[in-house]
């Protein structure tokens, strides 16, 4: 795949600004880096143990849950989304699929210190967020039972790494569900919605707060000044709105009529 636009095929060389760069594409030959076989690895790892009677409590301290506040495991900010979650299975497998493509993808073009800072970095700004919410609602007694579902273990990495992807490569054509071409920016909103439409069967309030948040902050952190920048636009826009309301207010107040094309520029300098 290329960041022109266009889908490329399996192993096929990456395009970044004009630039030809050797990345091995999103298809499944080419070379893949050791950080990439250890996150797989790890996520894995932590999912096989779950069913298994005399280790399947590591990975419960591990997961994100109430007792990060009620128990103080405040190491679960740093550690859920390493730990896999979901049962065995055909999507597991799909999972692992799309958070290797991604995964390589983004660790080329970021780097591998820059590309660890930013996993980690937003998945715990994800959590404290989500455990926040989950606090009020605790409180308000709303609290539900599959609290931060939405957002456990290899979910809350792919919705990270694509909404990274998505950032930095918002003209690239990749395929919906392996088959509906779609531009890569269009994903930090489908993100949303998906986890929206989690939200509806679960009821996973802290969830659904936790990936919005996510993908708020990759795009903070990649574009800075653009939730300013979105802020100035939306205020510029209701100021123009005003004016134009008070001036038609004015208008039918005062009994002003205008000269047809009087909002123009006119053409002689002497009509005013």
């Amino acid at each position: 795949m290329t960041a022109n636009g266009k889908i490329a095929p399996t192993g096929a060389s990456y395009m970044n600004g004009g630039r030809h760069e050797s990345a091995g594409g999103f298809g499944l030959t080419g070379p893949v880096p050791q950080d990439i076989w250890f996150l797989l690895g790890v996520v894995f790892g932590t999912f096989s143990l779950r069913f298994f009677s005399s280790t399947a409590a590591l990975p419960e301290l591990l997961r994100l849950g109430p007792t990060i506040w009620q128990r103080g495991f405040v190491w679960q900010l740093v550690t859920y989304p390493f730990v896999g979650t979901g049962v065995p299975g055909l999507w597991f497998v799909v999972e692992l699929l799309v958070l290797f493509l991604f995964g390589r993808q983004v660790l080329y073009q970021l780097g591998r210190r820059r590309f660890w800072k930013l996993l980690t970095g937003v998945a715990v700004t994800a959590a404290v967020a989500a455990v926040l919410v989950h606090i009020l609602a605790s409180l308000a007694g709303a609290a539900g039972p599959d609290s931060f579902l939405l957002m456990q273990g290899q979910r809350m990495l792919l919705a990270i790494l694509v909404a990274i992807f998505a950032v930095l490569n918002g003209n690239a054509t990749i395929l919906l569900f392996f088959v509906l071409p779609v531009q890569a920016k269009w994903f930090l909103l489908l993100e949303v919605v998906f986890a929206f439409l989690g939200f509806l069967s679960t009821h996973d309030l802290a969830g659904f707060v936790g990936v919005c948040a996510a993908v708020g902050a990759t795009v903070i952190v990649l574009r800075p000044g653009a939730g300013r920048r979105g802020l100035r636009g939306l205020r510029l826009k209701i100021e123009t709105l005003f004016l134009r309301l008070r001036l038609a207010w004015l208008r039918r107040r005062r009994g002003i009529r205008l000269v047809p094309g009087g909002e123009q520029e006119p053409r002689d300098p002497w009509v005013h």
